[in-house]
């Protein structure tokens, strides 16, 4: 039973600002996850030092990262969708 695909694919209009998205959220990441490292290497004995609500600051700085990382893939997936949304019912109204 071949029912075929699921969707039509077609050209995405907003790959180009996708990607620059990507790739622009990539080094923001990068940026906080490379001082986690940076004190991870030079400066260890910080990381244990108590931070907030108990916690020390690897697990703080940790945690941190991992939601951080959820939440930029949220924000992505939301403004992609926008891109998509407009700039693709844009190029259907160009259409003859």
């Amino acid at each position: 039973m071949n029912h075929g695909p699921a969707v039509e694919l077609d050209v995405d209009h907003a790959s180009s600002k996708k990607a620059k998205l990507g790739v622009i959220f990539f080094l923001i990441y990068s940026f906080f996850y490379a001082g986690f490292v940076v004190i991870g290497v030079f400066n260890y004995e910080l990381l244990s030092q108590e931070f907030a609500l108990g916690l020390n600051l690897a697990l703080f700085y940790g945690m941190g990262l991992i939601v951080f990382a959820v939440l930029l893939g949220i924000l992505y997936n939301f403004l992609c969708s926008r891109y998509e949304d407009q700039l693709n019912t844009k190029e259907e109204v160009n259409q003859p």
